[in-house]
């Protein structure tokens, strides 16, 4: 029944009545996007990495309070991690938050104390390195990056998170405290006028949701080993603070008004409510994630986390358009393209470009700048087509060889097909082709685009 329903909606979303102009069509684009999140939280890869990284930050809670206490005991600001601590908990109940930040920050505090100065900290901080890179395996996931950070890189860029991101957090709350604490605002108080003090009341009531948004907002432009647009990622990270708080009031609800887990769990009610809380958290964050990169990468709309897998027309189709447009904005001197603009102008997802563009710059055949730009990697009039069709003929799919086989027959069909087609190509360059001299010989079929 349910992949029926999806695939009733991806031929509503995605059908002629999205792409015609006023508000029914406006209205069928805007739906793709919880439509995408929600299609890939239902097939399950989102939520596996949600389960995974709860396991995760048990391992990584106490050693991330202990170090963040480590650090901010030079300034003396310590104490102003237990709200935040409390904070994270307040959904399971105000008991259980209390009794779980208390535990929390004893413990942390304890270590803290014994690591301070020591080997201990740097294993504590090993430890966290360890776990911030399986949240950024996570977002390398979500964003189709196959490329991790190097070594040094992560640890150079981790280790000034871990002791930069508690300083951030710690100095925003004591400015936001000062904020209100300050005269113009007291004297606001005590001249009781209605407009602004509502004004206050509604900036502390939503001074967490802010922080929330504003600490997504940094994770999903900072985590990620690829260019993350700040109004992508200020999109997810508004919906996932939204989002935080609406079940975070259900999930406190829930645990308030339900009974069974005391009844089956007893003394550890609070402790299960505490994971299965830190789960609703986890897959928030990574839903989040998926709409930031949907908003930046509309394109990945319908193909969402399946595997892009492009017949041999479409690689060579690809590879030669890819080529034309290079090397046309070479000749005519205009801007060049980018794997991004090129994705946008083909109406194919950036994976399927990049990895053709990859394909052709070891050949020699393109060369990608310092500024992602790309350039023909040497002189097009020396670019055959036929070399350039050869290349995207012969790009492997990453699977185990066949065997080869001695069949004269099918052998001799073949050898006549790729005979015919070089006969067809001559030597018709890459030049020739961008100043479109005549050859309606290689005049190819146009096709509709399974992606657009």
């Amino acid at each position: 029944m349910w992949p029926r329903i999806w695939g009733f909606l991806d031929r509503r979303l995605f059908g002629p009545a999205s792409q015609r102009a006023g508000i029914l069509g406006a209205a069928l684009r805007l739906l793709r996007y919880p439509y995408a999140v929600l299609r890939d939280l239902a097939r399950g890869e989102i939520n596996l990495r949600a389960m995974s990284l709860v396991y995760t930050t048990l391992l990584s809670l106490i050693p991330l309070l202990a170090f963040s206490f480590a650090i901010l005991k030079f300034f003396g600001g310590h104490r102003d991690l237990v709200p935040i601590v409390y904070e994270f908990f307040r959904p399971v109940g105000e008991p259980a938050a209390t009794d779980l930040t208390t535990r929390a920050v004893r413990f942390a505090n304890r270590a803290s104390n014994g690591v301070v100065g020591s080997v201990g900290l740097a294993l504590f901080a090993w430890t966290l390195i360890g776990t911030i890179k399986k949240v950024e395996d996570s977002f390398n996931f979500l964003w189709h990056v196959e490329q991790p950070r190097s070594f040094a890189r992560r640890l150079a860029e981790y280790s000034a998170l871990l002791v930069a991101g508690p300083l951030l957090v710690v100095g925003f709350i004591g400015l936001t405290q000062h904020a209100l604490s300050s005269a113009p605002v007291q004297e606001v108080v005590r001249l009781h006028l209605p407009v602004l003090q509502w004004v206050r009341a509604a900036g502390i009531a939503l001074a967490p949701y802010a922080m929330v948004s504003a600490f997504f907002t940094a994770l999903y432009m900072m985590v990620p080993n690829t260019r993350v647009q700040w109004r992508a990622a200020l999109t997810g990270a508004v919906v996932g603070g939204v989002l935080w708080a609406a079940v975070g009031k259900v999930f406190t609800a829930f645990v308030v008004y339900s009974t069974r887990l005391t009844i089956v769990y007893a003394g550890f009610a609070f402790v299960v409510a505490g994971l299965l809380w830190t789960y609703f958290g986890w897959l928030i964050l990574l839903a989040g994630a998926q709409l930031s990169f949907y908003v930046q990468n509309p394109a990945y709309l319908r193909l969402g986390l399946q595997p892009l897998v492009l017949s041999g027309l479409e690689l060579e189709e690809l590879s030669l358009k890819l080529m034309y447009f290079v090397g046309r904005a070479h000749v005519a001197g205009g801007p060049r393209w980018t794997v991004n603009r090129l994705a946008a102008e083909l109406g194919l997802p950036g994976i399927a470009v990049a990895r053709m563009v990859a394909t052709l710059e070891r050949a020699g055949l393109l060369v990608v700048t310092d500024e992602d730009e790309l350039i023909p990697g040497r002189d097009i009039g020396h670019i055959r087509v036929h070399e350039i069709l050869d290349l995207a003929r012969s790009e492997r799919s990453g699977h185990v060889a066949p065997r080869n086989l001695d069949l004269p027959p099918v052998d001799r069909v073949l050898a006549g097909l790729e005979e015919a087609r070089r006969t067809s190509c001559g030597e018709l360059t890459l030049r020739e082709l961008v100043e479109e001299a005549p050859r309606p010989a290689l005049q190819l079929t146009h096709r509709q685009s399974s992606f657009r």
